[in-house]
């Protein structure tokens, strides 16, 4: 296994005696090794292969990180916005050349097929050339005093700032688009960004960075810094960090929270999203929805359907279409065109799902398809009768399962639903536009899509967690919120007023005289 990058990322990494690529880690304007000289092998989930090697950043790599982040801050904040604009188109252009070593860079790390892996980097391109839609959130509010009496003769300008240095720690399940949809609003919001990428599949970022900076983001104000989890916890304690914004899991993020301090948290957590079938529902197209929205990307999405309700009068029917359908998502080698899904991360991740599905085998639920592994490959597998004891009913998959369980009445469903510790997203059913409002106002989650699977894309629509799932929004227009601070400048025109009188005055005593 191997990776295909073009001489543009040539500066980011050197090649050791057996030609793996060695990465560095970016700070100060200039990519560089640390200096202990460790290294963290890279390996494919494909074939478990070393594909290359990431430095190992230790605390007092961090530290100057950290340090040359801060003193990076004017740069970027003086910059014109409308440059820092410019630069994100020219890197949406950029990242269009490089589009073939992006996707390999993926493809190989990550374990995405070759589709998935291209609608990854599309919508990160497409993420770039929003940002004039985006930009329009930091224009800020004129606010007149005289609504109240004690204001009259005042005005305010509600403004946002940049809030100073993010520190953005990314998950391995979109290791191209998420890194950035964190990145992109932060810098155009005038902020200095540090990217912890993922260790797993780090290399991604790490070229998607290089862009960045050859697009014309001023170098010191972008940095990444590779290495151990714990590398991740040193800065986010670390008073220099103005943002934290983490995706992953809730454990992480609960650990990262309490670590903090007194400073801005943004958090997408676990979810468990859960789709209801209802009685009235179009059964083939909720069946097609709900197979790509729990086996894409081999069901490790935070936003996949990973359990799945359906109403007792039609659960026969909607099985039987699930078992049709699945068939057409071949797991296999990912770089193989026909293949629809690639393996698991890694093998710690095929264990946890392999025992998901187990455990609910074994308290009752029929296999109708799949339940096996091979390496790090899942077969796509259906569970129909799944009991609500079975921890694949509340535990967060991640994996190309789908477990369907029955429920009666609409009001069982919710309240199914809304028993888990997750509120990121969920789907509804129906034809029924009085059940579809009725569903989706009690659901306890921070998005509900109707009659389609939930996929957040480039982040258009609004999306984040309630509950174990996460704190803050994301999307166009919406992120900004997370990296900047609103600031009141108040004008008092009360005292500009008595000097204007007092000058009139005097201008009046002068003409006097004169006559």
């Amino acid at each position: 296994m191997e990776l295909e990058l073009s001489d543009f990322f040539s500066e980011i990494y050197e090649k050791d005696e057996k030609g793996i690529p060695q990465f560095k880690i970016l700070s100060g304007g200039k990519w560089y090794f640390p200096d202990n000289g460790k290294f963290i092998d890279v390996v494919s989930p494909i074939d478990n292969s070393v594909i290359a090697r990431i430095s190992e950043a230790e605390n007092k790599d961090a530290d100057k990180v950290l340090e040359d982040a801060a003193a990076a801050r004017p740069l970027i904040r003086r910059l014109p916005a409308i440059e820092r604009m410019d630069a994100m188109v020219r890197a949406s252009s950029l990242l269009e050349q490089q589009f073939k070593s992006m996707q390999n860079s993926i493809v190989v790390n990550n374990g995405k097929t070759l589709a998935d892996a291209a609608g990854e980097i599309t919508s990160t391109m497409h993420r770039l050339t929003l940002v004039f839609e985006e930009a329009r959130k930091i224009f800020g509010d004129y606010l007149p005093g005289d609504w109240a009496e004690e204001n009259i003769g005042k005005y305010a300008l509600v403004i946002r700032e940049p809030v100073g240095v993010v520190l953005a720690i990314a998950p391995f399940n979109y290791p191209l688009f998420i890194t950035f949809t964190k990145a992109i609003p932060a810098l155009l919001a005038g902020n200095s960004v540090i990217i912890k990428p993922p260790s797993a599949d780090p290399i991604p970022a790490l070229l998607m960075a290089e862009i960045m900076i050859k697009a014309g983001i001023p170098p010191p104000s972008l940095s990444t810094i590779t290495g151990r989890g714990s590398i991740g916890s040193y800065m986010a304690r670390h008073s220099t960090v103005d943002v934290l914004t983490f995706t992953g899991s809730t454990g992480i993020g609960k650990k990262l929270s309490e670590i903090s301090g007194i400073k801005k948290i943004h958090l997408e957590l676990g979810g468990k999203g859960v789709a209801i079938v209802l009685s009235d529902a179009d059964l083939e197209t909720a069946a097609s929805k709900v197979l790509a929205g729990a086996l894409k990307n081999a069901g490790q999405r935070c936003d996949a359907i990973s359990r799945v309700l359906v109403q007792s009068e039609v659960a026969s029917r909607f099985g039987e279409l699930l078992k049709s359908g699945i068939r057409d998502w071949t797991a296999g080698d990912p770089r193989d065109v026909k293949s629809k899904i690639g393996p698991l991360i890694d093998g710690s991740a095929v264990e946890r799902v392999m025992r998901l599905i187990d455990d609910a085998v074994r308290k009752g639920a029929k296999l109708a398809s799949g339940g096996k592994s091979r390496g790090n490959f899942v077969e796509p597998t259906l569970l129909l009768d799944v009991p609500l004891n079975a921890d694949v009913m509340w535990e967060e998959t991640f994996g190309p399962v789908v477990p369907v369980s029955v429920f009666k009445t609409v009001d069982d469903a919710i309240e199914i639903a809304n028993k888990s510790e997750y509120g990121l997203d969920s789907a509804v059913f129906t034809k029924s536009f009085h059940l579809a409002w009725k569903v989706s106002k009690r659901l306890e989650v921070g998005e509900v899509t109707v009659n389609n699977s939930p996929a957040h894309g480039v982040g258009f629509f609004p999306f984040g967690g309630v509950k174990e799932s996460g704190l803050g929004r994301e999307g166009i227009g919406y992120s900004i919120d997370e990296f900047t601070n609103m600031k009141t400048i108040v004008f008092d025109t009360s005292a500009a007023r008595i000097w204007q009188l007092e000058e009139q005055g005097k201008d009046a005593e002068h003409a006097e005289k004169a006559r």
